[in-house]
């Protein structure tokens, strides 16, 4: 069976279940490509972001769905007194399963749509010095997610830490495609599950949405959301304000800038403020610029190997929570576990409640800018 590097990208696409799995999935398409279409025709501002909705109960398998056996699911995070959700400190009612999403952030691809719910969003560099996002999501799902696009090794690294999550992408390089199929994941590839659609106000391969609730409902044994290393409390005493931080990679840049008024650190990407279709800024309540080697896959991608952020090992990083600056250490030993952050003193370092960004920077940009020439 041949594997498009992105299914966005070929003229072809085959129904995801039969008959009835594409009626399904047309059906929910159009009624979402008028909403989207809705959505970004609204004029966008640097207005403040919607508030995030309730955390949101897990929708019931889909029917259609043949039958997975779960593997044994991490346990919860420990907690005393009531329930914290592990990944944005917030209240939760319930710990729910975990969906990872692949969304491009090139020009085309701007303003994404879902990432306003995301409770953590990760940068990852790609090929031709640029970056994608990998939007997880488990306290709140939104009703769409995009554009979605193509995997690449970095995400499989990320993907671990979170035991059995599932993943939503487009497709990849062939070679990379048997190391994904065998990953521990929920696959949700693009031509497999239903809940994608395409839109029509935008070319291909940037249109490419789904469902993220049918995503959900596709995403049977999926692990539920659990402790992979993030510490929620009070500001520490020892921060240094800032007001902005850069980012810069060969051929993207970010900026974020502290919002006294929307208590977040707000993005610009490229210079320009990142916006949202559902409304809003981009940004999140602590942003982590984590700075780490930036090796070449081994992965072939249009013809070059294309950048490999390695995401376990350790390093420096910065933290940027509530207007203040701190240098912290990271560390992440293996694959299966999670980062933790270890100020100076030893302690760990304390996020603000609420979306977390994840930022895995060059650490050395010359070798990175040689990894990204491609």
């Amino acid at each position: 069976m041949a594997w498009p590097q992105d299914a966005a990208s070929t003229g072809r696409q085959r129904p995801w279940r039969g008959r009835r799995g594409l009626v399904a999935a047309a059906a929910t398409g159009a009624a979402a490509v008028t909403a989207l279409g809705v959505t970004l025709a609204v004029t966008l501002s640097g207005s403040p972001a919607p508030p995030r909705p309730a955390p949101a109960s897990p929708a019931a398998p889909s029917p259609s769905r043949t039958h997975v056996t779960a593997t044994p699911r991490p346990s919860a995070t420990p907690h005393r007194g009531p329930l914290l959700d592990p990944f944005t400190g917030e209240p939760a009612r319930a710990l729910g399963p975990v969906l990872a999403v692949k969304i491009d952030n090139i020009v085309n691809a701007r303003p994404q749509t879902g990432m306003q719910s995301a409770d953590i969003v990760y940068v990852i560099p790609v090929e031709g010095g640029l970056t994608r996002f990998m939007a997880v999501y488990s306290s709140h799902i939104p009703k769409v997610v995009g554009p979605v696009r193509s995997a690449r090794e970095s995400d499989l690294d990320l993907l671990r830490q979170f035991g059995r999550p599932a993943f939503a992408w487009s497709g990849a390089t062939p070679h990379l495609v048997p190391f994904i199929e065998r990953s521990p994941i929920v696959d949700l590839y693009a031509l497999r599950v239903a809940g994608y659609y395409r839109v029509l106000d935008r070319v291909a391969p940037y249109n490419l949405y789904a469902s993220a609730r049918q995503l959900i409902g596709e995403a049977r044994g999926a692990s539920k959301a659990r402790d992979i290393g993030f510490r929620f409390g009070a500001l520490p005493a020892d921060g240094k304000p800032a007001t902005s931080f850069s980012v810069r990679y060969p051929a993207a840049s970010y900026t974020f800038r502290w919002s006294a008024k929307a208590r977040r650190w707000l993005a610009w990407i490229d210079g320009a403020p990142a916006m949202a279709t559902e409304g809003g800024q981009l940004g999140g309540s602590t942003v982590i610029i984590q700075y780490t080697q930036i090796a070449t896959s081994r992965f072939l991608e249009y013809g070059g190997r294309p950048p490999y952020a390695k995401s376990a090992g350790s390093g420096k990083a910065v933290i940027l929570r509530d207007g203040q600056e701190f240098t912290v250490h990271w560390s992440r030993p293996s694959l299966e576990g999670g980062t933790s952050y270890t100020r100076p003193d030893g302690t760990r370092m304390l996020f603000a409640p609420g979306q977390v960004w994840v930022v895995l920077a060059p650490e050395n940009h010359r070798s990175y800018v040689n990894a990204s020439q491609v």
